[in-house]
């Protein structure tokens, strides 16, 4: 489809000029020129197709482009009100706002339950209650972030470019929130090494932060620079796990066998996940029968909500054994 008239006017303007309408305002480059309040008394289900035409991938800016094999389903140049009321229209963003906005439910409610119920049952301290909140309240983050990027990327190539940083954000706070945890219990009686590695951690997430103010980092060119760094974050965890097996006496050790069994299915969830989001799987197969259901992308959101589940349930699991043993350390 060719679009509104006008339209991409609307999206040179907000690329090139900065400016904002007297009436209107900014917020993480997305121009807002009706309120929220208004939209919503509009109604976010209202909608027909005219109102948020769907583009073929030969037909839509560079900045949006990365996946040929997607062919159709493009949103492009909408303003705000309408990048809200997309989530309700069937296209090839569709499944992957729900999904994450669906893990951010969904933690939200493992957060209640754990704090209300599951760690007051298990003589949980304070100590466990702020360290299961702060996980969990990292993967929320993750979340939102995720879901932020793909609802508001299509409105200009500034605010994809933003949106694409809160998303990256989102994506190293959510490798945070899966370590935080498990080396505060892994090493629960060694507090020396868990310090030491949550320093590591911590100094590795600020030294990405640093590399992202590259003038290049978020262009499309350096897409495989991005992956490598964060790959890179996510298999230093091989370190701290070979450590923790070697001290607390390796495969004869109850906790041992307890628990890297589950590092590894991790670590087979997130191999899998990125498999899928590197080769373009399935529809770099099938070009186009993909493009609004079963695409790549929405394997990859689909499995990280699942190895987030997994990995927090080990977690809880690796908190318990520690609660039922003293340390002998």
């Amino acid at each position: 489809m060719i679009g509104r008239p006008g339209a991409w006017e609307n999206v040179k303007n907000r690329q090139t000029t900065g400016l904002v309408k007297r009436d209107s305002y900014q917020i993480l480059d997305i121009e807002i020129n009706e309120s929220i309040e208004k939209t919503l008394a509009s109604g976010l289900c209202d909608l027909n197709e005219k109102d948020i035409p769907l583009h073929d991938y030969k037909d839509i800016p560079e900045f949006l482009q990365g996946n040929p094999y997607v062919t159709d389903g493009y949103r492009v140049s909408l303003p705000f009100n309408l990048c809200l009321k997309s989530m309700f229209i069937w296209t090839n963003e569709t499944m992957n706002i729900w999904s994450h906005l669906g893990g951010f439910f969904l933690f939200i409610f493992f957060m209640l339950y754990d704090n209300i119920i599951e760690l007051p049952n298990h003589q949980g301290t304070v100590a466990d209650h702020l360290i299961v909140t702060a996980g969990l309240l990292c993967y929320q983050f993750c979340m939102l972030c995720s879901a932020g990027f793909h609802m508001f990327g299509c409105h200009s190539e500034r605010a994809s470019k933003r949106w694409l940083a809160v998303d990256l954000a989102g994506i190293l706070i959510g490798v945070i929130g899966c370590y935080l945890p498990a080396v505060h219990y892994a090493f629960y009686c060694l507090s020396i090494w868990r310090d030491v590695y949550l320093f590591t951690i911590a100094a590795l997430s600020a030294l990405i932060v640093f590399v992202q103010f590259h003038p290049q980092y978020f262009s499309v060119h350096w897409f495989y620079q991005r992956i490598s760094v964060y790959v890179g974050l996510v298999a230093y965890g091989v370190i701290p796990a070979t450590h923790w097996y070697f001290l607390n006496g390796g495969w004869g050790s109850e906790v041992v066998q307890m628990f890297i069994p589950k590092v590894v299915v991790m670590y087979m969830l997130g191999m899998l996940a990125f498999t899928f989001y590197i080769t373009k799987f399935p529809e770099r197969v099938f070009p186009g029968t993909f493009n609004f259901l079963g695409h790549s992308h929405q394997w990859w959101h689909l499995i990280i909500v699942m190895a987030f589940a997994f990995w927090h349930s080990a977690g809880r699991e690796l908190l318990y054994y520690q609660t039922r043993h003293e340390c002998h350390v």
